[in-house]
């Protein structure tokens, strides 16, 4: 009974003393594998047991306050449940019971899986592969939370929004578990940079220069950049320029090429998606065309562009089909031949490079014209004709003046010109904005007839005295024509215009007619008849017996008295002006010389070859040293044709490296002179400066051309004067053609020359034969000996202060005949008598071979037999009229006539 009573009452005691439980347990410091606690002790007599679910007890003693345990040995971002019980004595409280987590680990490793210019998606395997886990991301003050993964998979991915292009990010990624993150990841990367926006291309052929603006970003970074095309890539290294600029070069591309490019923009490794653009380079046109321009042929070059051989050229012509096609050289040609005089034509130029070809250069060009060709009416003031390929004329004379007017519905019509006057005409083409020189002419206009002609008794009776008044306008001449007589009178001022005509017969009516002359052109002619004074026929009448009885006592005397010393007395010799150094070359009378050529003529001409085989030792002798000189031997066109050195020209040596040779020897002429011609081989291509230097020199006012440039297809001569009417500079002379006049046989031009050292400028006459066949004759004499009344009235009229130069190919041949043909004319003229072998042997003793052939031998007395044959005197000729006036005046009358 007192037992249970104890036991009750210790039941009582201990419930009324219950020992109370810890309620305020913190947390003061947590990491992946420990958690310490912390709580306030109520009575220094307890002591404490904390339980950890599946874990032994802690006893922990209360010796201090507040009470702090660590508990170790945790695993990390785990949910632990504790216990902890109050402990006195025996007795423990009913427990306190709390939970608490570990910190969870950190994640290991972040990788990108992918990127643009504002978002950067994220993966990473989740931490201990638990579901229970979130993620905070934290970047540049911004924070995402509540990052979760979905149970069945084994990584997290999260993408970053919202972000700036080509911009480097720093981020903590943190785990959480029950609202305690992790220690943090921390990790950086880039967003894309962005692309550039447009590009600005400065192009031509072969190179492009490309510019764009810098691509902007917040933390203001440097990008790079890099072009990409056709399989190669060009960093373009960007530079700060007042605009922020980056600038790219490229070269070396193709022109007229379309090319793909993509343009990267670059930061920290990573490229922009790219912006993609076309551009195509370009293919330039030809513009630098020049045309040469003939009747028949326009020849079109050019340079190759930009000094590229990548170029290729195609040339069409307006109405043609077919194309030309170039490649190649520096200089491209072609020429369009067989075209019509004074027609338009137009053309494009191409270029082309891998199958593309350009817009093309187009152009016109006109053929140019013979003025020649069309049929000028001249008169006294005017001058008109019917002409194609021309819109515009111009009229020049001498001083500069003249007229200027437009072709009207292709007529020419210059009025109120200059009666006599010689005038330039120049036809030209307007094409576009230039005009072109078609042709030129040169025109003398008919002059005006002399006025008042009228006459009086002259001479006793026996002789006129003839007077006019000179025309307005130019008149060079003026031809006064009296029975079978012909006077020329140049124009004085200062004399009177006058002509006094003696051995007429008295009392008789004669036709007195005058014609005007301008160089070769004549007016009408002006005739009046006039009586000479009756007054003298009977005092004739008385002098004509009177000279009878005392011709009669004459022949008696000589027949009795002189007889016996006729042949005793040689005859005094007539002094001939033509050499003659070899006394078995007789000259041949006038009267005599049909019978001679007569006798030379037989069996085939057998006299003529043996006097030419006679001649064909002559002069051989002669040394020609300077001709072979090593420097000298490639100036002469034949290796038997040299310049003998006794005679040959030499040329003034100033500048250093000159040579004083040319092929060409000084020849004798009429009279005492011995430098009257100069004989010149045709020039070569490298002795046309040579043969200038020469015509300068030597002051020559007169070229004489006897050979065509081009024989048989062989060249024969150089070409030595301008084509057109352009100068054209040979060494320090400039030569411009300033007319040309075309006829069947011969060509007459007259140049221009200018010294560029001295500025003085003189002008040489150019009479070209066309009619001669090389080693050959012409066809006939008459137009030879018309051609040689040209030069020889010209010589006489202009009083050339320098020696005639006759060429043909080799300067022997051809232009020893005419120079024969010029001073035995002259000879035959003066002494009515000829040497024509005495001649040619002079020639021959001057220059080898002159007079080439046998055939040119013959040639030559033919010449002077058909001179011969139109003078014979009219039997009803009075007997006493001087026939050797006659004789010189009908010679000069004829071939007057014929130039005319």
């Amino acid at each position: 009974m007192k037992g249970a009573l104890t036991l009750i009452l210790l039941c009582v005691l201990s419930a009324w003393a219950q020992i109370p439980d810890v309620t305020d347990v913190s947390v003061t410091c947590r990491t992946e594998n420990e958690l310490t606690f912390q709580w306030e002790v109520e009575n220094s007599s307890y002591s404490y047991t904390l339980k950890t679910h599946g874990k032994d007890e802690l006893n922990i003693s209360s010796s201090e306050t507040p009470v702090k345990v660590q508990v170790t040995s945790l695993s990390p971002g785990t949910k632990y449940i504790f216990t902890l019980y109050t402990v006195f004595g025996n007795a423990m409280s009913n427990g306190h019971i709390f939970s608490e987590v570990t910190v969870p680990s950190a994640v290991d490793s972040v990788s990108v899986i992918t990127r643009s210019e504002t978002e950067i998606k994220l993966q990473w395997n989740k931490v201990n592969n638990s579901n229970d886990y979130s993620y905070n991301l934290k970047y540049r003050n911004k924070e995402h939370t509540s990052i979760s993964a979905l149970p069945t998979d084994s990584t997290v991915e999260h993408t970053v929004e919202s972000l700036s292009a080509g911009t480097e990010y720093f981020f903590t990624l943190y785990t959480v578990f029950e609202n305690v993150t992790s220690r943090g990841y921390n990790f950086s990367n880039v967003t894309m940079p962005s692309n550039v926006e447009n590009v600005m291309p400065k192009l031509n052929d072969t190179d492009m220069i490309l510019q764009w603006n810098v691509v902007p970003n917040i933390d203001n970074n440097t990008y790079n950049y890099t072009l990409e095309y056709k399989d190669e890539k060009r960093d373009c290294i960007n530079y700060i320029a007042e605009r922020n600029e980056v600038t790219c070069h490229i070269s070396d591309l193709n022109p007229g090429t379309n090319y793909s490019f993509t343009l990267y923009t670059e930061f920290a490794d990573l490229r922009s998606t790219g912006f993609n653009f076309y551009q195509i380079t370009t293919l330039s046109d030809i513009t630098g065309v020049t045309v040469k321009r003939s009747q028949t042929s326009l020849k079109i070059s050019w340079l190759k562009l930009n000094n590229n051989d990548i170029y290729n050229y195609t040339l069409q012509r307006l109405g043609e089909e077919s194309e030309k096609h170039f490649t190649g050289s520096d200089t491209l040609t072609y020429t369009y031949s067989s075209l019509t005089p004074g027609t338009e034509h137009s053309f494009s130029l191409f270029t082309e490079v891998n199958n593309t070809r350009s817009k093309g250069y187009s152009f016109k060009n006109v053929t140019s014209l013979d003025c020649a060709s069309f049929n000028w009416k001249v008169t006294n003031s005017s001058i008109e004709a019917a002409v194609n390929g021309c819109t515009y004329v111009t009229a020049q004379n001498s001083t500069g003046s003249g007229k200027n007017d437009t072709v009207d519905g292709n007529m020419v019509n210059l009025q109120d010109l200059y009666p006599g006057e010689s005038y330039t005409v120049s036809l030209f083409y307007d094409l576009e904005s230039e005009k072109l020189l078609q042709c030129s002419h040169r025109l003398t206009l008919v002059p005006n007839s002399v006025s008042h002609l009228r006459c009086k008794h002259h001479s006793g009776g026996y002789g006129l005295a003839v007077t006019w008044d000179y025309p307005n306008g130019v008149v060079n001449m003026v031809q006064v024509v009296v029975g079978k007589q012909s006077f020329n009178q140049s124009y004085n001022s200062e004399k009177p215009q006058q002509v006094e005509v003696k051995g007429l017969q008295a009392a008789q009516w004669y036709t007195v007619t005058a014609t005007s002359f301008s160089g070769d052109t004549r007016s009408q002619t002006v005739s009046i008849n006039c009586q000479t004074d009756p007054a003298g026929v009977i005092a004739g009448v008385l002098v004509f017996f009177i000279l009878i009885i005392i011709i009669c006592i004459g022949v008696f005397v000589w027949h009795r008295y002189g007889s016996a010393k006729h042949n005793k007395m040689p005859k005094p010799p007539v002094e001939s002006k033509v050499p003659n150094k070899n006394n078995k070359y007789v000259q041949i009378p006038l009267d005599k010389f049909p019978e001679y050529f007569q006798n030379m003529s037989r069996d085939e001409n057998k006299g003529f070859s043996e006097e030419y085989e006679d001649l064909s030792s002559v002069g051989k002798e002669q040394p020609s040293m300077a001709a072979l000189l090593p420097e000298n031997k490639d100036k002469n066109r034949f290796t038997n044709v040299l310049a003998y050195d006794s005679s040959r020209v030499h040329l003034s040596t100033n500048d250093e490296g000159d040579s004083d040779y040319i092929n060409a020897n000084y020849m004798p002429g009429y009279g005492n002179a011995n430098r009257q011609y100069i004989a010149a081989q045709g020039p070569l291509p490298s002795t046309v400066n040579d043969f200038w230097r020469m015509v300068w020199e030597k002051r020559s006012q007169v070229i004489v051309m006897v050979t065509n440039c081009t024989e048989s297809g062989r060249v024969k001569c150089e070409q030595y004067w301008p084509l057109d009417f352009m100068p054209r500079l040979y060494g320090h002379l400039l030569v411009t053609k300033k007319s040309e006049d075309t006829f069947p046989s011969w060509t007459l031009r007259e140049f221009n020359v200018k010294n560029k050292t001295t500025s003085e400028t003189r002008t040489v006459r150019h009479f070209h034969f066309t009619a001669w066949p090389d080693h050959g004759v012409p066809t006939g004499t008459e137009e030879l000996i018309q051609f040689r009344g040209l030069i020889r009235q010209h010589i006489e009229s202009s009083f050339s202060a320098g020696p005639t130069i006759v060429h043909c190919s080799a300067g022997v041949g051809r232009t020893g005949t005419l120079i024969a043909l010029d001073v035995l004319l002259q000879q035959l003229d003066k002494e009515k008598e000829v040497g024509i072998s005495a001649f040619v042997q002079q020639m021959r003793l001057s220059r080898p071979l002159m007079v080439q052939t046998e055939s040119q031998y013959v040639f030559l007395h033919q010449c002077i037999m058909d001179t011969l044959q139109p003078k014979v005197v009219p039997k009803s000729e009075p007997l006493y009229e001087n026939t050797d006036m006659i004789y010189v005046n009908a010679i000069a009358l004829r071939e007057y006539e014929k130039q005319c």
